[in-house]
This record gives C-alpha cells, sequence and structure tokens, in this order.
C-alpha cells in the first residue's frame, strides 16, 4: 500500500516498503507561547524558521497548525500555508478540527496534502471526508469514536475498518487513508504503549493500510522523554508503523528512526546512516574548533 503526497516540485511515498516518513510537528501554537503570539499577530517568520530547520534535520512532510485561540484561524491557516510554500518543498500536512481552516489550506496548496485529521465519529467523518474528496486529499484517521478512545486494540480495529468504509463511500481509495493507532501516554497508564503496538499489527496484517501516529505523546508528563521517544518509536515502527508525526530537531528521536530503517532493510548499505554520520562529524569538529568564549 503507498500513500502518496506532493507538494509543487516533490513527491513522498508513505509505504512499509519504504523508508519512514518523518511528519515535522514543530510548526503548531498548541504549548509554544511564543509562536502563538505571533500567529495571532500576523507575524509567519518563526513560522518560516521551523519550516526550514525541520527540513534541514530530516522531515519529508510538515504538519501546519495555526489554531489560536480568539484568532480568525481560516486567515491563519491560509497565510501560514503561503508561506511555508514560499519556504520550503515538502508536501505538507494540515492538522486543525476546524473545517473552516482545512478548506482554507486546501484552497491555495499547490500538491497533494495530507488532513489531521478525522475520527471515526460520523460528525469528523462528514465533516472531513467531503473535502478529502474534493481537493484529492489524503487523511489521517483517528481509531476513536463517539464512545471515546477505547483500551481494546480489537475495538480500534473496527474503528480504522468503519473509517476505511465510510471513505470508500466517498470514493477514496484505502491508499488515501492512514491509520492513527492513538498513543497515550504510559505516564497515566503503564499499558498504554503495548495497546498501541498491538494496534499497530492488527492494522496492519488485517487492514494493510499505512499508519502514523503521534509518537511523543507515549512520554508526556515523564522525565528523559527524547529516550523514550526513541525507545518507543523503533518498537512501532517494527510492528507497522510507516510515518509519524514527531520533532526531527531531536537528535536522539532522529537517530532512532534512522537506525530502525537500517536494520529493517530501508537503507541500502547503511549509505543514508554513514552519510548522516560524515554530516554529524563534520558538525561536531566544526564546534570543536571554534575559540573558547
Amino acid at each position: 500500500m503507498e500513500t502518496v503526497l506532493s507538494s509543487k516540485s516533490k513527491t513522498v511515498i508513505i509505504s512499509p516498503e519504504k523508508p519512514f516518513v518523518i511528519i515535522g510537528e514543530r510548526i503548531n501554537p498548541t504549548g509554544r507561547k511564543k509562536l502563538a503570539e505571533e500567529l495571532a499577530n500576523g507575524d509567519f517568520s518563526r513560522v518560516r524558521t521551523d519550516a526550514l530547520a525541520q527540513v534541514e534535520a530530516g522531515a519529508q512532510v510538515l504538519d501546519v497548525n495555526a489554531g489560536v485561540p480568539g484568532a480568525d484561524e481560516p486567515a491563519s491557516m491560509r497565510q501560514a500555508v503561503q508561506k511555508v510554500m514560499e519556504t520550503v518543498d515538502v508536501p505538507l500536512c494540515f492538522d486543525s478540527p476546524n473545517a473552516a481552516a482545512l478548506e482554507a489550506a486546501l484552497s491555495v496548496y499547490q500538491g497533494k496534502a495530507l488532513i489531521n485529521s478525522t475520527t471515526g465519529e460520523e460528525a469528523a467523518l462528514e465533516r472531513v471526508l467531503p473535502l478529502a474528496k474534493k481537493f484529492g486529499a489524503a487523511v489521517i484517521g483517528l481509531c476513536n469514536d463517539e464512545r471515546g478512545i477505547s483500551q481494546d486494540p480489537q475495538v480500534r480495529l473496527e474503528i480504522g475498518r468503519k473509517i476505511m468504509a465510510r471513505a470508500a463511500d466517498y470514493g477514496i481509495s484505502a491508499a488515501d487513508i492512514v491509520l492513527d493507532p492513538l498513543v497515550l501516554t504510559i505516564g497515566a497508564d503503564s499499558n498504554a504503549g503495548k495497546v498501541t503496538l498491538e494496534t499497530i499489527r492488527l492494522l496492519r496484517r488485517e487492514l494493510g493500510v499505512n499508519v502514523s501516529a503521534g509518537a511523543s505523546n507515549v512520554s508526556f508528563g515523564l522525565p528523559d522523554r527524547p529516550v523514550l521517544n526513541a525507545a518507543f518509536i523503533s518498537m512501532t515502527m517494527m510492528n507497522g508503523l510507516t510515518a509519524a508525526i514527531t520533532n526531527p530537531l531531536e537528535p536522539t528521536v532522529r537517530l532512532a528512526i534512522m537506525a530502525a530503517d537500517l536494520f529493517l532493510g530501508h537503507d541500502a548499505s547503511g549509505m543514508k546512516w554513514i552519510k548522516d554520520f560524515r554530516k554529524r562529524e563534520k558538525a561536531r569538529q566544526a564546534q570543536d574548533q571554534k575559540p573558547a568564549a
């Protein structure tokens, strides 16, 4: 199964047969006070900086969220998308529960986008799927519905099956549905990681779809989060995760993804790993040669 995303000049394929796809999470004002203030004031300089930094760090797709309480989200989203398109050439993922904001982003986007996201709730499906069909976008489907988030992987599987069936009703291909198994913090429930891993296995085995997740959620509220996130994302990849919304600027996580790709046969002869190592060594040597302050 291949989920194809594109910008004006670049194509990215999400597939179990391809290298893992990092969807950069940084363009999101949630928990980022400075970015929220700038977006509210129509300042997109940090958006551009974040876009460049994430792509430089290895993100193949960028998630864009411009939701600031009290602001005109559709207008902010439209401007943010335009600024990001002017800055980098990777495909984009539009992150909002606001249908008007999603449509504003999709209407100006040049390429095939990813919508983040719908759930299995009827209201969400009826809000998002028509937009995906109208603009030819792919969609992330979260495996929860009106009942909330189940701790039973089989229930999450059935919700994923429902999302795919409803998408098919709109004429949306299974390849354009990327299911999200849901990642909850192990700080609140020590079984949360196991439930997610089993859900990923079921989604891949039973439905054959691509699977993405907000992987860093697993460590929320715990210390030394990068180490936990790196270990978890490696385990999810082994179980079938093909993409993740995560922070490519965190070296521990980025290197864990590269290493897992190598072990899974997605880095021929380790050439990407070697190239990245040389780049890191060059940067380290340059830093060592700087005179002390």
